[in-house]
């Protein structure tokens, strides 16, 4: 009797057991049935999305066949916890399979953001904030001229912050490097002093190719105790960064006393006037050989340079004249 129950208790779990293996081998077969959907589509996992949310979107969505086999297969390999927030396109017909592995890779889709050089922080954030592809609220200004200007990859849901938060890091390492590598005998004591600088470089002219004989100018002026007079100083000293003055400066506003006006103080401003890209840093802190401290406007886009206010004045009569033709060539269309 006992050995009769005992054959009977074994026949029992091999049966269970066959049919347990069989479920397993067509869960995992229906986890590779191609899917039923023509064409490509677009799935967002949210961030703090779980397991059995995603499999239920999935499946209203029509991408996945089954959401509780979806679940079984994604816990038993360990996918469970692996999901990845971000948007991703998922192939036509592709399988159970498939998807799980996509949105557990990370291999989101990728977006860009580019972030031009010269901005200020506040102009950043405005940027930032309207950027419909990123979330959540940026409610504190970075300081100013830690932000690295460039492209940026990201990620339909990624965060405002972790922008810039990753901008921020970005600007660390290039002002480490480039202080690493600093010209010697410079004017500039600290690796701000050299931010600051080259934001003044960077509003100071937008062509690369003259960037470091602008910061020899700066450089040539702070070595022999003359003020910088640059009027992107003054008209931050106006706006504190919160949009350009859409305007020329007045006669006015360059005697008006501010800590960023630099007709009327020595050496550096207190802080960065905006965000330099990397080649402003590097200029600043390795210039062109020169002896010049002064420069006016071409009128090609660049600057005439000179050694001595006489030449310097030649050159903003022939400024002055380029603007005035300028003028009369408006006034005559």
């Amino acid at each position: 009797m006992v050995r009769h129950i005992a054959s009977n208790a074994i026949t029992l779990l091999i049966v269970l057991m066959l049919m347990l293996g069989g479920v397993i081998a067509w869960g995992a077969a229906q986890m590779k049935v191609a899917g039923e959907f023509s064409e490509d589509a677009v799935f967002v996992v949210a961030a703090g999305d779980r397991l059995k949310a995603v499999s239920e979107r999935l499946e209203a969505q029509g991408l996945i066949s089954n959401g509780r086999i979806f679940r079984i297969a994604a816990r038993y390999g360990g996918d469970d916890r692996k999901l990845k927030f971000g948007e991703y396109k998922v192939p036509a017909h592709a399988s159970m399979k498939d998807i799980l592995g996509l949105v557990t890779s990370g291999r989101a889709l990728a977006y860009q953001v580019t972030v031009p050089e010269g901005l200020t922080s506040w102009q950043i954030v405005q940027l930032l904030n309207v950027e419909l592809l990123l979330s959540g609220e940026i409610t504190d200004i970075p300081p100013e001229g830690w932000l690295a200007p460039d492209t940026y990859s990201i990620s339909k849901g990624d965060s405002r912050q972790s922008v810039l938060t990753r901008m921020a890091d970005a600007q660390r390492k290039i002002l480490s490097e480039a202080w690493s590598l600093r010209a010697e005998g410079l004017p500039l004591n600290t690796p701000e002093e050299a931010l600051t600088l080259a934001s003044i470089i960077e509003k100071e002219t937008g062509l690369v190719a003259e960037r470091k004989l602008v910061a020899s100018v700066f450089i040539n002026r702070l070595n022999r105790g003359m003020r910088l007079q640059t009027d992107p100083t003054v008209v931050y000293g106006i706006t504190m960064g919160k949009g350009p003055l859409g305007r020329g400066l007045r006669a006015s506003e360059l005697r008006g006393k501010t800590d960023y006006n630099t007709y009327l103080i020595d050496g550096l401003p207190p802080t960065p006037i905006a965000n330099p890209g990397k080649a402003s840093i590097e200029a600043a802190l390795n210039p062109e050989d020169s002896k010049f401290v002064f420069f006016v406007a071409d009128g090609t886009g660049g600057h005439a340079f000179a050694q001595t206010i006489d030449e310097h004045n030649k050159n903003v009569r022939a400024w002055r004249k380029i603007e005035a033709e300028k003028k009369a060539g408006a006034s005559g269309d």
